[in-house]
């Protein structure tokens, strides 16, 4: 077998079904099979996935346990010589799942493989892939440089400029596309079970690296990707990704980055905060108020994620998510 095609999904059950639909739809030449894990859904998924698709190997549990250990689960039963991880919430496009396959069989040294991503309008969706984190990244994060997408000085993680329209090799693909070969996912353990949400991915891309691998991104292959839809609140989102982005900073950054890194995470929400705030005031608008409302969140909740992904912040991360409708972003 070739693939072992990989979704994980929490209450996302008209986004799944759509997206496996597309699944069966555009894969036509490789030999694969489909794997399901249902983390805790409570919108009636496990059951519209099995009457609608008997054919999927779909697996339950009564508790969100996050995308990286539900990934973990999933792979353990997965027999395809390569797998590829692909979020719910996004649809397959020209034979995508295809089209990857076949470029990591020209490119086989390469041990992971990430595909174009694209808005539901068709406009690019860049994050398909970035760069590692450094200090100078997270200070242009912290004080809103990054802000200037087209910077390659004050976007340094986002590939500025580059279209995604041609091959090239990149520190990280992101998770809700990404092809590895199973061996190399055997050695690395797969995910490292405590990132609960967020940064997974990038900490599997550091470490496999290290083992000589060197993942590609091909825009042959192209998914649609909605992002971050299915959150009810940016703040929720915020709060996990910066969890999750802290873990990676601990896990691979020297102790004196780590040190200056933690205070620019800190900085970061609070400077937004304080400049919504006051941009509201002035200018008195609706939308300022709700970025500095959300923003607030996000500083006041820093317990959840200064720390990383810690037993709390996971036990509040799952809390939180048992009552919404959330999914990666």
């Amino acid at each position: 077998m070739d693939v072992s095609v990989i979704v994980v999904t929490h209450n996302t059950r008209q986004m799944t079904i759509e997206c496996i639909r597309s699944i069966f739809e555009q894969t036509t030449h490789v030999k694969y099979e489909l794997i399901v894990f249902d983390s805790a859904s409570t919108d009636g998924s496990s059951e519209a996935i099995r009457e609608r698709f008997p054919a999927v190997k779909l697996i339950t549990s009564a508790e969100n346990v996050g995308f990286g250990k539900a990934n973990n689960i999933a792979a353990r039963i997965a027999r395809g010589r390569r797998l590829l991880l692909i979020n719910p919430d996004t649809v397959v496009l020209d034979r995508a799942i295809d089209r990857l396959n076949d470029f990591a069989n020209t490119t086989p040294e390469s041990r992971i493989w990430g595909g174009r991503t694209i808005f539901a309008d068709g406009s690019l969706n860049p994050a398909s892939c970035w760069k590692c984190a450094t200090l100078w990244s997270v200070f242009c994060w912290a004080v809103g440089l990054n802000m200037l997408k087209g910077s390659m000085l004050f976007n340094p993680e986002g590939y500025p400029r580059w279209k995604r329209d041609s091959v090239r090799s990149v520190d990280i693909v992101s998770g809700c596309f990404f092809l590895i070969d199973r061996t190399l996912w055997q050695e690395l353990g797969g995910f490292d079970p405590v990132f609960f949400m967020y940064a997974e991915e990038a900490d599997l891309c550091i470490r496999a690296r290290k083992l000589g691998a060197r993942p590609q991104m091909t825009p042959t292959a192209t998914i649609i990707h909605y992002g971050g839809a299915s959150y009810s609140q940016k703040s929720e989102f915020r709060i996990q990704m910066l969890a999750g982005r802290v873990t990676l900073m601990d896990r691979h950054w020297s102790s004196l980055s780590r040190i200056m890194g933690r205070q620019l995470y800190l900085l970061m929400p609070l400077t937004r905060w304080l400049t919504y705030e006051a941009a509201a005031t002035l200018l008195r608008k609706a939308d300022y108020r709700k970025n500095a409302l959300e923003w607030y969140e996000v500083w006041r909740n820093r317990w959840r994620w200064k720390h990383g992904w810690t037993e709390a912040a996971v036990t509040a991360a799952s809390t939180e998510n048992a009552g919404r409708v959330r999914q990666r972003g």
